[in-house]
């Protein structure tokens, strides 16, 4: 009798690669990871698994809908579904080991309960960067952060991308001087807009019980045009009054003023005061960044400052700076639009050693470990198969050099080497094919 077979397949929203497209991904973590320990940032890295209490300390809602949760005895556990949290569970629990300002970068999956659909994952990595304050920030730390920003995108090789800044105080103190008190659902309907296009934003904030008056002046008010130095100056001759405008105006300028000391270009910024954040633990900068020739992409990297990061977890004030660019779905985009040029091979190996008899493996594993030895990533083919099939092997992982085994080699001490690409092939010294191959 023979056995079931199960067909192989994976859950949907679940990504998975092959070896070509992962080193491609792992490339591109690579340099995400090397842009933020260029800039100070050090590593942490926390479970998969939280007490579910940790991750809905803040209140259920769309998180308690989309968090993958269950009990193992009596421990209530669930899937961290950001790196955030986890963060401010981290920050309050090591509070008195840790150096602030706490420059942190975490580079790990996280897991939704999103409905499953194109482009979207249950399962994605996020690479986040953040500095955290004990007590106090200073307001600079959010233009370094932007800076960040900008040198990641470069060195993944963009050139025309656009960091969109804002800050929630100035449409806080706004919403404050038309009577608004439902702020935070506001701003989740401008945050809506490049969705849902205005009428749907208007049809939004009608619902939510604002005058017509009301929406026509926050239409008029996110839609102020100009020029950076332009837009601050409408924002002044609003002549709003409200201490938390003033101090947002205050804060958008020193952030703009100290983007350019830190180089970035003025093409690669704006004010844009349609962003928002939905997200109502932002109090002051918010970002979100936009690649100029893809705009259907969508958003590529987002986050802000926020006051309090482990309020739920600690008594101490620890306000902070941060931004998250999600690593998989950001991949994906781009594959699917074409935009990632995928020549790299589907091994690491740079030369297959070749045996042309059982008898030589032992020579063959020598020179495999002298390779290695000099940082030359090697391997050994040991099945018994014709010339034919081991070739192929090689051409098909993209090896460019291979080394032949035989009695010739053996007896000389030396080996055949042939370049993959060229053809050309050669009897020399094990130095010579180091030189050769680096």
């Amino acid at each position: 009798m023979s056995k079931d077979i199960v067909k192989p397949s994976t859950l949907p929203g679940f990504l998975e690669l092959l070896p070509k497209d992962q080193i491609l991904f792992n490339e591109i973590k690579d340099i995400i990871r090397n842009t933020y320990e260029k800039h100070g940032f050090i590593p942490i890295d926390t479970p998969l698994i939280e007490k579910s209490e940790i991750l809905l300390a803040k209140g259920g809602g769309e998180t308690e809908k989309q968090i993958y949760r269950f009990t193992k005895g009596d421990t209530d556990m669930a899937l961290r579904f950001d790196l955030t949290v986890p963060l401010a569970r981290y920050v309050a629990q090591h509070f008195s080991e840790l150096t602030f300002p706490f420059r942190r970068y975490h580079i790990g999956k996280v897991y939704r309960g999103e409905k499953s659909q194109r482009g979207r994952f249950r399962e994605f990595y996020q690479c986040d960067v953040d500095i955290i304050g004990n007590g106090k920030l200073n307001v600079i730390y959010d233009a370094e952060i932007l800076s960040i920003i900008y040198c990641t995108f470069k060195n993944l090789g963009f050139e025309n991308f656009t960091i969109k800044i804002n800050n929630r105080k100035i449409l806080n103190g706004f919403f404050s001087s038309l009577g608004i008190t439902n702020s935070v659902e506001v701003l989740r309907a401008i945050d809506k807009l490049e969705k849902i296009g205005e009428k749907g934003v208007i049809d939004e904030l009608i619902n939510l019980g604002l005058s017509r008056d009301a929406v026509t002046k926050i239409l008029k008010f996110i839609q102020i045009r100009g020029n950076d130095e332009e837009k601050l100056q409408s924002l002044k001759s609003l002549n709003i009054e409200s201490q938390i405008f003033q101090e947002g105006i205050k804060e958008l300028i020193t952030v703009t003023d100290y983007t350019k000391i830190f180089g970035v270009p003025e093409k690669n910024y704006t004010i844009d005061l349609t962003i928002a954040r939905g997200l109502d633990y932002y109090t002051g900068t918010v970002y979100e960044t936009f690649l100029d020739d893809y705009p259907e992409i969508g958003s590529v990297c987002s986050g802000g400052r926020y006051e309090n990061l482990a309020e739920y977890y600690t008594t101490q004030k620890l306000p902070g700076v941060g931004v998250s660019i999600g690593l998989t779905r950001l991949f994906y985009q781009l594959k699917e639009a074409g935009l990632l040029e995928n020549d790299t091979p589907s091994t690491f190996t740079k030369v297959l050693i070749i045996p042309m008899d059982e008898s030589f493996n032992g020579y063959a594993i020598k020179i495999a470990n002298t390779l290695r030895e000099n940082n030359i990533i090697s391997e050994v083919y040991f099945e018994d198969a014709k010339i034919g099939k081991k070739l192929n092997y090689a051409n098909n992982l993209n090896i460019p050099y291979t080394i032949f085994i035989g009695d010739e080699e053996v007896k000389n001490q030396k080996a055949s080497l042939k370049d993959m690409k060229s053809g050309f092939q050669a009897l020399i010294t094990v130095d010579d094919v180091i030189k050769t191959v680096k």
